[in-house]
């Protein structure tokens, strides 16, 4: 009575898995998104939001697809995260560095609807922010360090 689960109880069995579809590799592929758009959201969530609780690294994930969705955003997910000064993490360099787990699952549960932020399109490190035009904006919540904004 398997049910169709893989017998593959580790990760590191080789041949197994690759003629299965995506799914079956424990990272669904909801919406629309692409392997690489994940992985690219789960460089700027390590980048980004790192040293923030799990909640924040899917605040800022799902701030991501607000604006792929948003009609003032790109609408692709590389459009939203390398449109120029909209994230610290691609200006300093940290969206290259190699994104743990946890970002990544954060990423996947964003992308399967959970969004923290009442549907924010901004947020901000009040520490550290040196943008005058982001204490304009209407903010929603703040989680860890960060405060989102409509």
């Amino acid at each position: 009575a398997n049910k169709g689960t893989t017998t593959n109880k580790g990760n590191s069995g080789g041949t197994a898995q690759e003629n299965k579809p995506p799914q079956n590799k424990g990272t669904n592929v909801p919406n629309g998104y692409s392997q690489n758009d994940i992985q690219l959201m789960a460089n700027a969530v390590y980048g980004e939001s790192r040293g923030e609780p799990y909640l924040g690294q899917v605040a800022v994930a799902a701030v991501i697809l607000n604006r792929v969705t948003s009609a003032s955003f790109p609408n692709t997910v590389s459009g939203v995260i390398f449109e120029p000064r909209a994230f610290t993490a691609v200006a300093d360099g940290q969206i290259y560095l190699t994104p743990n787990e946890t970002a990544k699952k954060a990423v996947l549960d964003a992308i399967n609807g959970w969004d923290p932020t009442g549907n924010a399109l901004y947020y901000f490190n009040p520490d550290t922010a040196t943008s005058k035009w982001i204490w304009t904006r209407p903010q929603i919540k703040k989680i860890g360090k960060h405060i989102f904004c409509k």
